[in-house]
């Protein structure tokens, strides 16, 4: 069954000029690009698309990068996206994550880690209307 999922090029690999790279991997993966776009992210705006980990000590940094730069939030839609996606893009750290995958071939560390994908189908029903559509969106 064909869902969607949101997908999102995170500063550091825009900073490292690693977006063609990356949307080419998505693509080559089979996903549909239904939508992209330029965002720099307030503060703000990034701790509340990462309420998820509020109380967590790692969110003010979180915050701090997100807010550091322009990211390309995706809209992407294929066959199982989010289990196949999460896949494809690896561990959060890269040195954790498997040959090949985008975070593998893309991140710099833990924190800088090229991309964000949603996690769940209840992940991506906020994600995708945070970036894309009225309800939460910016």
């Amino acid at each position: 069954m064909a869902e969607e999922t949101l997908f999102m090029i995170k500063p550091d690999a825009v900073a490292g000029r690693k977006v063609g790279l990356i949307l080419a991997e998505v693509e080559k993966a089979g996903f549909e690009i239904l939508a992209m776009r330029l965002v720099r992210l307030t503060p703000e705006e990034a701790r509340r698309f990462y309420a998820v980990h509020e109380g967590k000590p790692f969110l003010d940094d979180l915050v701090r990068f997100m807010s550091s730069g322009p990211a390309i939030p995706c809209r992407l839609r294929r066959e199982n996206a989010i289990t196949f996606l999460r896949e494809r893009i690896g561990a959060t750290d890269p040195r954790e994550a498997k040959a090949g995958t985008i975070r593998a071939l893309h991140a710099e560390s833990k924190q800088n880690n090229a991309v964000h994908a949603s996690d769940s189908p209840e992940s991506a029903r906020i994600e995708i209307p945070f970036f894309f559509g009225e309800a939460g969106g910016r």
